[in-house]
C-alpha cells in the first residue's frame, strides 16, 4: 500500500490468508489485489505485529477486505490475535457461511491455516 510516497505493509486483523505457495494462496492474492490496486483505502489500525508492520481493518469503496476474503472462503479467522467483538463474532460467522457453501478453501476439507501449514512443513 502506498502512502506518502512510500510503500507501506499492511497485516489484516483477524485473519490469515494461505501463503502465496499454499493453495488458495494465488486466489487470495487476486482477490486482494482487486479489491485495494488503484483505488483509495481506509486504514483502521488495530494493533502492531512482532515486525513492525500495522494491523488493521482496510477498507475500499465501502467493502472491508478483511471480511470479503473470509467471505470468500480464501482466509481464515485467526482465533489466537482476533479478539474485538462483536467484529470477530462477525468474521467467524461469515467464515461458517463460506464453510457451509464450500467456497474457496472450503472446497477441499485438507485445507490448513497458514498457521498450521507452516509448522507442517518445518
Amino acid at each position: 500500500m502506498q502512502h506518502g510516497g512510500r510503500v507501506d505493509t499492511i497485516r489484516l486483523y483477524g485473519i490469515d490468508a494461505p501463503e502465496y505457495d499454499q493453495a488458495g494462496g494465488p486466489e487470495a492474492k487476486k482477490l486482494t489485489s482487486a479489491l485495494v490496486n488503484g483505488k483509495k483505502v481506509t486504514v483502521a489500525p488495530m494493533d502492531t505485529d512482532r515486525y513492525g508492520r500495522t494491523v488493521a481493518l482496510v477498507q475500499a469503496r465501502g467493502v472491508w477486505v478483511n471480511a470479503e476474503l473470509v467471505r470468500a472462503g480464501l482466509a481464515w479467522v485467526y482465533p489466537q490475535y482476533c479478539k474485538a467483538q462483536p467484529l470477530c463474532r462477525d468474521l467467524e460467522i461469515l467464515q461458517e457461511q463460506a464453510r457451509s457453501r464450500q467456497l474457496g478453501l472450503w472446497r477441499d476439507n485438507r485445507s490448513a491455516p497458514p498457521w498450521v501449514w507452516k509448522r507442517q512443513r518445518q
